[in-house]
């Protein structure tokens, strides 16, 4: 049995707050399933004397000089796992809460979170779904009209702030409950910071106390998933945070390099993020030839961009981007470096908070 349409809006905010991306070993990179994680949490681990490889005449490697050798990620394993039961935790927590309500309003779930969410949410006005329209004509299926592709981008519009709406009403639901949570989290050795050059196109003043960077790619579903986090950022910290955009097109991602060089062709001509969100909300179109029909809908200049992305010019720097992600650690996207911390996946907009709020306190000091 499927589930109705506005149950969808809770089902999708708990599975998109489990830790997800894409990495170089050509597959999303997602944590292990919970009786795989309970067997390998179980599994009893020899002491750090024990012996674990022998080899030449004599020579021997223990279990301790292992675990020194790959202490940062396993450090970054127990982090993930802690992330995972923590977003299951409160995903337990919220259900149980929405059927709480529900009940005590004389609804069902499905009328609760449409009371709450669905009916909250202003129609998108006609000018704006009409420039939208206008602007991805070059992308749409041929003889596609205004009409019947309104309910599509309506749902695209909405789409963002219905998310908004959700985390609101699952949070008040949360409070009035006076939700504790009293999940043990593994012991916390010295915050690691990278030493991560923000350079590239940006947002936010170069003096802000909090400087995110992020290294992503722009045919990676969850890179597109993590911007909803990303923006609730920049809205709730405004001027305190600055953000940098550098690039990390996966080798199995064909189109993600061509892509990348096209946000920086629209760069030079001031337009990097109003690229960066139309690649986004349509993958499916980073062909060449999507790219510059893209850009022509941006209005660009549409020779000076399609000579910069024939040209191969920014090959270079999406280069110098992925060399330098490497060097701090990338091997999947996304990646962000919260002030030197780094933060992989699609994290959803609260663990940002807890590494801004913590940055910003000790800015404090």
């Amino acid at each position: 049995m499927s589930m109705r349409p506005t149950r969808l809006a809770l089902a999708a905010l708990l599975a998109a707050s489990l830790t997800a991306g894409c990495n170089k070993e050509k597959a999303p990179a997602t944590t292990q399933a919970p009786a795989a994680q309970a067997q390998a949490g179980n599994a009893a681990e020899p002491g750090p004397d024990a012996v674990v490889a022998t080899f030449g005449s004599g020579q021997k490697v223990t279990f301790g000089e292992l675990n020194e050798r790959i202490k940062e990620p396993l450090a970054n394993l127990d982090k993930q796992k802690y992330q995972l039961r923590k977003r299951g935790l409160e995903g337990l927590v919220t259900e149980r809460l929405v059927k709480e309500e529900a009940t005590k309003r004389g609804l069902t779930e499905d009328q609760l979170l449409k009371a709450e969410i669905d009916d909250k949410i202003p129609a998108p006005p006609e000018e704006k779904i009409k420039e939208v329209f206008d602007g991805a004509k070059g992308q749409l299926p041929p003889g596609a009209t205004y009409e019947q592709m309104k309910p599509q981008i309506v749902d695209f519009l909405s789409g963002q702030q219905k998310q908004e709406a959700a985390q609101k009403f699952f949070e008040s639901l949360r409070q009035g409950a006076n939700v504790k949570y009293e999940l043990p989290e593994p012991a916390r050795g010295p915050v690691e910071r990278k030493q991560v050059a923000a350079t590239g196109p940006s947002k936010g003043p170069e003096g802000a106390p909090v400087t995110i960077v992020e290294f992503s790619d722009f045919e990676c579903p969850f890179c597109s998933r993590a911007n909803a986090a990303v923006d609730q950022v920049t809205k709730t910290y405004g001027d305190k945070v600055r953000v940098v955009f550098r690039q990390f097109p996966l080798e199995f991602h064909k189109q993600a390099q061509k892509a990348a060089e096209a946000s920086l062709c629209a760069n030079d001509q001031g337009k990097f993020w109003e690229m960066h969100d139309a690649l986004f909300a349509n993958q499916k179109a980073l062909g060449v030839e999507d790219l510059k029909k893209t850009a022509a809908g941006l209005k660009l200049d549409a020779a000076k961009f399609n000579t910069c992305l024939d040209s191969g010019e920014k090959a270079a720097q999406v280069k110098a981007d992925q060399a330098d992600g490497s060097k701090v650690g990338v091997n999947g996207t996304p990646a962000f470096f919260i002030n030197g911390v780094m933060l992989s996946g699609a994290q959803p907009f609260e663990e940002f908070k807890s590494i801004i709020d913590a940055e910003l306190s000790g800015a404090k000091k």
